[in-house]
């Protein structure tokens, strides 16, 4: 008699969630399943997932650094916070992929300005922290605005270049040019080189997307060039980093500090093929900032370059399915947002992961879901949010003779 009423019992649960989930559904949650990328989901989560390990095994190394004879940082203190950044942007993620397209790009072009604000109040008001003012905000409530500015920023991009599909005569260039430069001027006041290079690059490739004229972005490519130039220059930090990654050997009059890059190589390579194991990793306790920036030197120690080059593999998978979903995409507003936000989440992942492994000099750059922090995680799942919304579709409704006929197709 229980094991047929248990059998009753899961009749009904998958009875129910048929109704809710399956292709018929009229609810919002089945509709939202069906049209819902859930390879692009699914990726995300394991990348989230990975990242809840990478932190647990940085953690003892960050807290050891960080405690002092006044106060004690408990060993898996990072750990446990971000269980609780992941437990709150999940669901920001899950939320912001339901929204309609429409409503995605009006939030996102009201974040924009909002954030863009708070990034001018950054010099003024914000908490300084290593040398730099990057945050706003006093403890636990402390959030990087930059974070949040950049999936809201490449939206509103794309909205502006998506305007001359319009009105060809727009000039949507120096339009999204002016957009960059006011960012890019107020993220190197806190200073912030590598928010820098991230949000130009993202802007150049939604340009080469929108189909500017290669003259035009010959011409962009030197801008850019002359900008890094100057940083040389003028910008003291970018000057020193670059130093210690071309001139490693330029250490006697102190022009050159290549600790930060030393360890995350001796990190990096402390555990070979397939690593000393989750918690056996002794190098990690002399790198700075091991549950942050140097985290894919730890995952390297203690799980080998195997899950590494698995950590790069979903960064490229999820690159790859973006830009391949949207060959046959029609929509330019979709199009532009969609890429330039795989696009962040590419070349910033590409950025930590070559400072870690010592081709790029280090820029102070998280790498997306995998490192710790609030702001990064709730920014990125708002992001990822985001790239959902704007990749969902009902392949079924498209191929309906009657839809089209109804459409006028």
């Amino acid at each position: 008699m229980t094991d047929v009423m248990r059998d009753e019992d899961g009749v009904r649960i998958r009875t129910r969630m048929e109704k809710q989930l399956g292709r018929a559904s009229r609810s919002p949650i089945g509709a939202w399943f069906h049209d819902i990328d859930r390879v692009l989901l699914l990726l995300a989560f394991v990348l989230i997932a990975i990242g809840l390990v990478a932190v647990a095994a940085a953690s003892p190394a960050s807290a050891e650094r960080y405690s002092g004879a006044s106060h004690h940082i408990a060993a898996m203190f990072y750990f446990w916070r971000q269980v609780g950044w992941v437990a709150l942007s999940v669901p920001v993620l899950l939320v912001v992929s339901m929204l309609p397209v429409t409503l995605a790009r009006r939030m996102a072009l009201i974040g924009a300005v909002a954030f863009l604000a708070l990034l001018a109040a950054v010099p003024l008001v914000g908490v300084e922290a290593n040398g730099a003012r990057r945050w706003i905000g006093v403890g636990i409530a402390q959030f990087q605005p930059s974070e949040f500015l950049k999936p809201f920023f490449i939206v509103a991009t794309a909205w502006v270049l998506s305007l001359r599909a319009k009105d060809e005569h727009l000039p949507v260039v120096p339009i999204t040019l002016a957009m960059t430069a006011v960012v890019g001027t107020l993220l190197m006041l806190q200073p912030d080189f590598g928010q820098t290079i991230v949000f130009g690059s993202v802007w150049m490739i939604l340009l080469m997307i929108a189909g500017t004229s290669p003259r035009i972005m010959a011409a962009l490519v030197g801008t850019g060039l002359g900008g890094i130039v100057m940083a040389y220059l003028f910008y003291g930090t970018a000057r020193a980093r670059i130093d210690s990654f071309l001139f490693p050997d330029a250490t006697s009059n102190g022009a050159a500090d290549t600790y930060q890059m030393d360890m995350a190589h001796a990190v990096i390579t402390g555990g070979g093929i397939t690593g000393t194991g989750p918690g056996a990793g002794v190098q990690k306790f002399r790198l700075p900032e091991a549950h942050t920036d140097y985290i894919y030197a730890v995952v390297g120690e203690e799980f080998g370059y195997i899950a590494c080059a698995i950590i790069a593999i979903l960064f490229l998978a999820i690159v790859v399915r973006v830009f391949v979903k949207l060959l046959d995409e029609d929509d330019p507003f979709r199009l532009l947002a969609a890429s330039g936000l795989a696009a962040q989440f590419g070349v910033q992942g590409m950025i930590n992961m070559a400072v870690n492994t010592g081709i790029a000099p280090s820029k102070g750059m998280t790498l997306p879901f995998i490192s710790y922090g609030g702001s990064s995680m709730v920014a990125l799942s708002i992001g990822m949010g985001l790239l959902l919304a704007f990749t969902r579709r009902n392949p079924y409704l498209s191929r309906s003779s009657y839809t089209n006929a109804w459409v006028g197709k």
